[in-house]
């Protein structure tokens, strides 16, 4: 088997790029944490969970979490409007590593 260099390597090519760029950003993971969670949750309930995200933020990353088909957005037309996120199934994949980070978490914790 032939050892592998670094010099011959780079990172940009590794499953852990990847991951990283899809969950990498300040709330990311907190907003797949919340879903993960509460399964379906509504936007204004997951700014008041979160608590210091803004709206103007909250809404960006969830647009981005969903190009990424991580999130699903449902809206419903009625008035006031309602709009639920959830997890997809490709969102879902990622919470055994979620999962590994809260025990992680849980045992470490000082």
């Amino acid at each position: 088997m032939k050892e592998r260099s670094i010099s011959q390597e780079c990172l940009g090519d590794t499953g852990f790029c990847y991951t990283l760029s899809l969950i990498n950003g300040k709330y990311k993971m907190t907003i797949l944490y919340t879903l993960m969670e509460f399964k379906v949750v509504r936007f204004n309930e997951m700014k008041r969970y979160i608590g210091d995200i803004s709206y103007k933020t909250l809404s960006s990353t969830l647009k981005e979490l969903e190009a990424d088909q991580l999130v699903h957005r449902k809206e419903y037309p009625q008035i006031p409007p309602k709009v639920e996120y959830r997890l997809t199934k490709r969102g879902e994949s990622l919470m055994p590593i979620l999962d590994g980070m809260c025990e992680w978490g849980e045992q470490n914790r000082l």
